[in-house]
């Protein structure tokens, strides 16, 4: 049986272009929020509300 249909070994690349070269980073993208950003009493609350959270999974999960 002959082989009648032609294989393309190209490859494509779909998706979006870089705007930059190789060698150079993305270009930075601006955050909507930063923990940098944030006072000291903001980031201890945070940091309060993360310890909380995860030790409430952990203590869900020994019962």
């Amino acid at each position: 049986m002959a082989h009648l249909h032609s294989h393309d070994h190209a490859h494509h690349h779909h998706g979006h272009a870089h705007s930059h070269g190789p060698a150079t980073p993305h270009p930075a993208q601006a955050a909507p929020w930063s923990i940098l950003r944030m006072t000291l009493a903001a980031r201890l609350a945070a940091a309060l509300a993360v310890s909380a959270a995860l030790w409430a999974v952990v203590l869900v999960a020994m019962r």
